[in-house]
């Protein structure tokens, strides 16, 4: 890892992140209904590199990053999910941020990022903020029902969380923005304010198969790094995983639909960028500047079209018609 951080030198030391992609065990909206395989897998990846880690093959990592929706069967209220997680976390022994959802018998559902620690289990929690039209809520319920009725399979929709939350994950503070909320400015930017020192991004892409979709989060998170000086972790389910440094290098990827673990050391930053501090005022300011100019530009084309000579059938008549005008009358 040497030279890892040319041009991004660490200002607040580093920590060796691990990142698990788990794999689903069938691409396609039917992973849904194979939770248990899912969490399986990833439990079994994560106990795969604590064997590399016991056999000094790995770095034993500082912490390690779970996708989005790894557990789907939410551990809090299922006794089996909670030991097969507990189970995979102490043999790693690191603090784990593990994708599940909160799903209570009734009451609102939640995507949630639990910090899971080795022997003590959940300790803290954040709740996803941007919440997914259509996939995990559903807007205009009544105009979708005209096309199709299975929109009332979907009962229950997932509820938005409030804040935004890092993680006190060993020497590090991991600010969370779960899959798609990387696209939002604000998201990205109260994240890094909660004190974020590494940015995760828990992501499920399994659905969008081979598609540029998971190509296309990649790319935003390499932006966001350069955008707040910040190590980026991206753990899916099924690919693309990777870790970006800082300046926005991708320093390991994984495959899709394969089953790996990337551990690297990144390097810790709490000073903040312009960026980060102006956060959306420089847009709103560009919108202002624009809105500013179209208006100017409408009041100039009014004015030129007030200020337009008379026609010239509506000018005076000249001096030699007006003579000829009097001498017929005085004729007559």
């Amino acid at each position: 890892m040497a030279g890892a951080f040319a041009g991004a030198a660490p200002a607040d030391g580093t920590v060796t992140a691990a990142v698990i992609q788990g794999n689903v065990p069938r691409m396609g909206l039917d992973f849904v209904s194979q939770r248990r395989a899912v969490l399986d897998n990833h439990a079994e990846r994560t106990r795969l590199l604590a064997e590399d880690v016991a056999a000094g093959r790995t770095a034993q990592p500082d912490l390690v990053v779970w996708p989005e929706n790894a557990s789907d069967i939410d551990p809090v209220r299922n006794a089996d999910a909670y030991q097969i997680i507990e189970a995979a976390v102490s043999a790693v022994g690191a603090p784990t941020l593990v994708g599940t959802q909160e799903a209570p018998s009734v009451g609102d559902l939640h995507n949630t990022a639990l910090l899971w620690l080795p022997g003590q289990g959940p300790v803290d929690s954040y709740r996803k903020r941007e919440i997914q039209p259509f996939g995990e809520r559903m807007p205009m319920r009544w105009f979708v029902r005209l096309f199709s009725e299975d929109v009332d399979r979907v009962q229950r929709e997932f509820q938005p969380g409030d804040e935004a939350v890092s993680f006190a994950m060993g020497p590090a503070s991991v600010g969370v923005a779960t899959c798609w909320e990387i696209a939002f400015d604000d998201r990205v930017t109260s994240t890094v304010g909660s004190g974020a020192q590494i940015l995760a991004v828990p992501s499920n892409n399994a659905t969008f198969g081979f598609t540029e979709m998971t190509d296309q989060q990649l790319a935003m998170s390499r932006v966001r790094a350069v955008e707040h000086d910040r190590a980026v972790l991206l753990p899916a389910t099924s690919g693309v995983s990777a870790i970006i440094m800082p300046d926005g290098r991708v320093v390991q990827r994984s495959e899709m639909f394969t089953s790996t673990a990337l551990v690297e050391e990144v390097p810790l930053r709490s000073t903040t960028t312009l960026a980060t501090r102006l956060g959306a005022i420089p847009e709103w300011a560009l919108v202002a500047t624009a809105l500013a100019a179209l208006g100017w530009v409408a009041v100039l084309g009014r004015r030129a079209r007030g200020v337009r000579p008379a026609p010239e059938s509506a000018a005076a008549p000249s001096s030699a018609a007006t003579a000829r005008s009097d001498a017929g009358q005085s004729d007559g």
